[in-house]
């Protein structure tokens, strides 16, 4: 089967600091990833790796099939989506909802070119998908917070990329609408033209089912990686936060307490 990610024997230093060490990880067609991981753990870094705007200090990185050094990154991000709460920040606050969904189409924040019709139509498609078509009309300054990442999701897929990265997607949510926003995921996941995957957090409850395989990356380590119910279990967890840990699974999830 063919992989999506393949990153061997990567580490990557910045000055005397050893940022990432020795990362194996191989993502194959089909599956779709969640990478936990704590603040400060490398999680950052290794999408950095991926989309091309770092380079290991050792080791091979290949994404889509293309070894790095042997392709124009810059074609190889336009099959990439990066969806980033930081990414909001960006977006000026009277740009209509609209408008940001097809500025994907161009990889531009904000819309500079005239409309075409095929790309409203398919922004409009993308944004009923994902449960905010009522968006329409609507500026992003008067958007919630989970309409705004239903928003950028829809963006990131006018490109039709290959393989979608959610960082943090839920960040600054409350519960209501970081859920909304995880049943639009999982609805994106179920369709026979879906990207691969890659939900990147820090809250082993927002890995529902669709992500059939977790990374778990602690202090620039694979700490464990593999089908997400033998990953996610009270003793790798426990080992995982250096604290015991409990795992509730509900409706396929994985809900943690302290013991």
């Amino acid at each position: 089967m063919a992989k999506v990610i393949e990153l061997k024997g990567v580490s990557w230093r910045r000055g005397d600091k050893m940022i990432l060490q020795n990362i194996d990880w191989a993502v194959e067609e089909g599956q779709h990833w969640a990478v936990l991981g704590l603040n400060g753990s490398g999680k950052t870094s290794i999408l950095n790796m991926i989309n091309g705007y770092m380079w290991p200090t050792s080791g091979e990185v290949s994404v889509l099939g293309h070894k790095f050094g042997t392709i124009d990154l810059r074609e190889l991000r336009k099959s990439i989506g990066w969806v980033s709460s930081s990414l909001q920040e960006k977006i000026r606050p009277n740009e209509q909802a609209l408008d940001i969904v097809v500025s994907g189409r161009h990889a531009s924040i904000g819309l500079y070119a005239e409309m075409q019709t095929a790309d409203r139509e398919r922004a409009e498609e993308l944004m009923r998908d994902l449960g905010c078509g009522h968006l329409l009309g609507r500026m992003y300054q008067t958007c919630s917070q989970g309409e705004k990442q239903k928003l950028l999701i829809a963006r990131a897929l006018m490109a039709s990329p290959k393989l979608l990265i959610l960082d943090e997607a839920s960040n600054g949510l409350d519960f209501i609408s970081r859920e909304a926003l995880l049943r639009s995921i999982d609805a994106l996941a179920a369709k026979p033209d879906a990207p691969t995957l890659l939900l990147v957090t820090h809250h082993a409850e927002e890995i529902s089912p669709v992500f059939s395989h977790s990374l778990l990356i602690r202090r620039g380590r694979v700490f464990a990686r593999g089908a997400s119910g033998e990953v996610l279990t009270n003793e790798h967890l426990s080992d995982f936060f250096e604290m015991p840990v409990q795992v509730d699974w509900r409706g396929g999830r994985a809900w943690l307490s302290v013991r």
